[in-house]
């Protein structure tokens, strides 16, 4: 009788492993863990100015009339510009360029920004275009940028950035000068892919 209960109960728990075991296989594996989110906050920031300047032989007024609209960055840096949003050269336009949007203006300059993009460290990249009165017959147009570089490997990393954008933005300076003067630029260089700008 006993043998008879050991043999029924070891039955039995087989049954029930078994049945456990199939459970187990049928059911759907837990799901994968997503990867964190990017924070696009930096903890530690350190901001650079790139301050460019160049003398234009011609008024301030003029000089912006020509060169100072906010899609003219199509003309002086040779790729395409468009208004995506608001109205070209008032507060909160958009252009095609990186997303930029005008943030603030004067009568002879503006201020853009870039937007904060999802995945990716908010670098606060700023550009400020001014045609600045020199005499009544001259004038010079100053660019500065501004910007978050410690995002970047190292002091060499950060060195080449600034190498390569103050290079960048000496060429426009350079353009609009040869613009705002009456001339005419000569063909664009080939390009290896899109703009390679701010953030």
């Amino acid at each position: 009788m006993n043998n008879r209960l050991i043999t029924r109960a070891a039955g039995c728990a087989a049954a029930i492993a078994c049945l456990s075991g199939a459970a187990a296989a049928q059911a759907p594996a837990p799901p994968a863990q997503a990867a964190p989110p990017v924070s696009t906050v930096v903890a530690k920031p350190t901001y650079v100015s790139i301050p460019l300047e160049i003398a234009v032989n011609r008024p301030a007024a003029e000089v912006w009339k020509r060169v100072g609209k906010y899609c003219d960055i199509g003309e002086w840096l040779r790729f395409p510009c468009t208004i995506t949003a608001g109205q070209d050269g008032e507060f909160g336009a958009v252009r095609s360029v990186a997303n930029e949007v005008l943030v603030g203006k004067t009568e002879l300059s503006y201020t853009y920004t870039q937007p904060v993009r999802e995945g990716r460290p908010y670098n606060l990249y700023h550009g400020t275009i001014e045609a600045r009165p020199v005499t009544a017959t001259t004038s010079k147009l100053v660019y500065t940028l501004v910007y978050d570089n410690s995002m970047l490997a190292d002091d060499a990393a950060r060195e080449r950035d600034r190498a390569q954008r103050t290079t960048q933005f000496t060429t426009a300076l350079q353009n609009m000068k040869i613009l705002a003067e009456g001339g005419t630029l000569p063909p664009a260089p080939p390009r290896a892919g899109g703009p390679g700008r701010g953030n």
